[in-house]
């Protein structure tokens, strides 16, 4: 019935992993971080002439290189003329070859974004009328290939390293010392190292083709290698793999110093046991601990910041925050997690000699519950700050994910919870002394004849005697002497031969050494008597072992907490690869942004055309705190004299709020005129006016817009529109 159980639970846990590997394989390319929330010209327009220039509009500063914007004729051939630049906050632009016949023209662009990530799309416009081009504009991404789904496996592999390492050195410091030298431990800590290491070198070498062509020739170009580590990312990986090597030497401390026994003593009877070195200082121990303790610690939250310094929680709002929030939020994933899993290695794999003991599991549980708390502060924290509204959760990916996430730590804290039951009723399991274990392989290895050996009997136990000498027998067993009569005795107790008796023939053997009338002692017994005896307490420690094997697994309450620990595993393994997918999907907060703004410039464009009106959306970003959202500026009747201008400020979410200054400059540089300022009046919330604003002549006119959200945070933003 038990190990029909457990074949069911492993079943459920193989599920686990292979829904795991579909989320992986199913979660396609790492989506952008930062999205376009304006151009100029916009998506799909018909402009009646040539534009001087295109000029993109992100969430989010973004890094540029040569080839970032590119702007195709019907032909497919290059019209863009320079290096792409940054006009304002973050608007960017590249200029045009003047002269452009009619015709429509692909928009092509590839940058990366503040938190790392590629950003790469197109779109078109038309000169005069639309045409048919040869420009395609499906599959502009470059991390939807090979190199980004190994990009993608790489960040899961180096997450799952960090827990693994950081979590498993942290069960053994805090819940169970003994640990450190128990193998199988010390191979799950070393193994996480291994693959934090592999998948970091992995990702850097990646990386360069990952933000750029997308191929796999690229990956092992030196020059895109050099260009890598100068930028946020490549530093931010070349720091973890300092970091590393630091957490090597902790690694090697905490199982090698720290794993060492006391040393050996040998007291008065032979018998080499473990006891307290008297020469062993005992703070030096508790320094150790301290000494690890501090410096895991410290390292541990320096890979963790590896991360927060170079994604999400580097930009955007309260960047300042969010970063050591990310270090606590990781820390505690892995304390949890990666302890979760030193547990389960512990329960199925320690040897019967050193089995995880029950105080050891409460205190994980205690460690578990704290990570939980800190978790669900951190995590309600960056929900807020990534998401922004209620309605993200629903209405974009990042959110529907996070609400997968949520459904899943539920999950896993109710058989956590099941866990802590077991835990409660565990028996405790009172660990065989190493000392006894050695002392019974040694029986019939030693052979000295100082006047005490062990012999093995062929039954299942073996007893040592203390004051007694052992026969060995005829090459099948060693009897030991108890003091009682197995032996020919004068004294309780004694069974050695008086000197002073002339034993007869038939008291001749192996047991004295005055039966042999002349030659050379004999040193011990028979070499072959030594070897079987030895064998045979090698034979007889391996079925003890296997019998404190069986009892120990024979605890119902300890096998109910192997298989709850194990479903948390299974759990855990799927709820990593939902936070790999999450970290590379876009913020619902810029999402929400960019439909906004999207929204916007079509209703803007609707308008226009309707009533002759000219209005202008402009997303903008100071920096500071409420320092996002979109200006709109309409000018009626967008002609030559007298127009009336009004200016709204309004939130990612469309809600208007107030901000202490807003100013306006209109600038036609064809005929270096202006540029002209207009500062309006305040009328209500959002909203300020401004009447006869005067445009001296028709033409392509710059609209500059001047917003500041605080007393140090303000942005100029910028778009050039058709007045006259």
């Amino acid at each position: 019935m038990t190990q029909t159980i457990a074949s069911r639970v492993r079943t459920v846990v193989l599920l686990l992993l292979a829904a795991a590997c579909a989320l992986l394989a199913g979660a396609g390319p790492a989506s952008a971080h930062a999205a376009v929330t304006g151009s100029d010209p916009g998506q799909g327009a018909v402009v009646d002439k040539a534009p001087a220039r295109i000029t993109l509009t992100f969430s989010e500063q973004v890094a540029l290189s040569d080839d970032s914007l590119r702007v195709l004729d019907p032909e497919g051939k290059r019209v863009d003329t320079a290096k792409p630049a940054t006009v304002s906050g973050t608007t960017y632009a590249v200029p045009l070859h003047s002269g452009l016949p009619d015709g429509t023209y692909t928009v092509a662009y590839q940058v990366v974004s503040a938190d790392s990530h590629p950003v790469a799309g197109a779109y078109t416009f038309s000169i005069g009328a639309p045409s048919k081009t040869s420009v395609s504009v499906s599959g502009q991404s470059t991390d939807d290939g090979i190199v980004g789904w190994l990009y993608g496996f790489g960040r899961y592999v180096s997450y799952a390293g960090l827990i693994v390492m950081a979590g498993g050195a942290a069960f053994v410091l805090a819940c169970w010392r003994r640990g450190a030298g128990v193998r199988p431990v010390q191979r799950f800590v070393v193994s996480g190292w291994v693959a934090l290491t592999a998948s970091t070198l992995a990702l850097l070498l990646l990386r360069g083709s990952f933000t750029g062509s997308g191929k796999v020739s690229d990956i092992f170009d030196l020059s895109l290698l050099g260009q890598v580590l100068q930028t946020k990312s490549g530093a931010a990986l070349v720091s973890r793999l300092l970091l590393l090597a630091a957490a090597a030497l902790f690694i090697a401390v905490l199982f090698g110093a720290y794993a060492r026994p006391s040393p050996t003593t040998t007291p008065p009877d032979g018998a080499s046991r473990r006891q307290p070195d008297p020469s062993e200082d005992a703070e030096e121990k508790r320094d150790l601990t301290f000494g690890l303790s501090i410096g895991g610690v410290v390292v541990a939250a320096g890979l963790a910041a590896s991360w927060a310094m170079s994604e999400h929680a580097s930009v955007g709002l309260q960047a300042g925050i969010a970063m050591p929030v990310d270090v606590l939020h990781l820390l505690a994933v892995a304390a949890w997690l990666g302890g979760l899993g030193a547990l389960l290695v512990a329960l199925y794999r320690a040897p019967a000699e050193t089995p995880v003991d029950a105080p050891a599991v409460r205190r994980f549980s205690q460690v578990a519950f704290g990570s939980v708390l800190a978790l669900i502060a951190t995590g309600t924290y960056q929900s807020w700050r990534q998401l922004g509204s209620w309605s993200a959760f629903t209405d974009t990916r990042y959110g529907q994910l996070l609400l997968a996430k949520i459904a899943l730590v539920v999950v896993l804290v109710g058989v956590a919870w099941i866990s802590r039951r077991w835990t409660g009723r565990l028996a405790e399991t009172v660990p065989v002394e190493a000392s006894a274990v050695q002392e019974k392989e040694r029986v019939g290895a030693r052979a000295d004849g100082t006047g005490e050996t062990a012999a093995v009997g062929t039954g299942e136990t073996a007893a040592v005697g203390t004051r007694e000498t052992a026969a060995v027998g005829t090459r099948e067993t060693a009897a030991v002497g108890t003091g009682d009569g197995d032996a020919p005795a004068e004294g309780e107790g004694d069974t050695r031969l008086d000197t002073d008796e002339q034993p007869g023939p038939e008291s001749a053997g192996p047991e004295s050494a005055d039966s042999k009338p002349a030659g050379p002692e004999p040193a011990g017994p028979e070499p072959a008597d030594s070897e079987r005896a030895a064998q045979l307490a090698r034979q007889q420690a391996a079925r003890d072992a296997a019998q404190r094997k069986r009892m120990r697994d024979a605890d119902s309450n300890r096998f109910g907490l192997r298989r709850s620990v194990l479903a948390e595993a299974g759990i855990a393994v799927v709820l990593l690869a939902v936070t790999t997918v999450l970290t590379q999907t876009e913020p619902g907060r810029t999402e929400q942004e960019a439909k906004a703004a999207t929204a916007a410039s079509a209703a803007s464009s609707a308008d226009e055309g309707a009533s002759g009106a000219l209005t202008l959306n402009m997303p903008f970003d100071t920096g500071g705190e409420d320092g996002k959202g979109i200006v709109t500026i309409d000018v009626d009747p967008a002609r030559v004299g007298g127009n009336e201008m009004h200016v709204y400020v309004e939130r990612p979410n469309g809600r208007a709020f107030d901000i202490p200054e807003v100013k306006v400059e209109f600038t036609l540089k064809a005929k270096d005129i202006g540029p002209l300022p207009v500062v309006p009046d305040h009328i209500a919330t959002g909203h300020w006016s401004a009447n006869g604003v005067q445009i001296p002549m028709a033409g392509d006119w710059q609209v500059d817009v001047t917003v500041r959200t605080s007393d140090i945070d303000e942005v100029t933003v910028s778009k050039n529109a058709q007045i006259g």
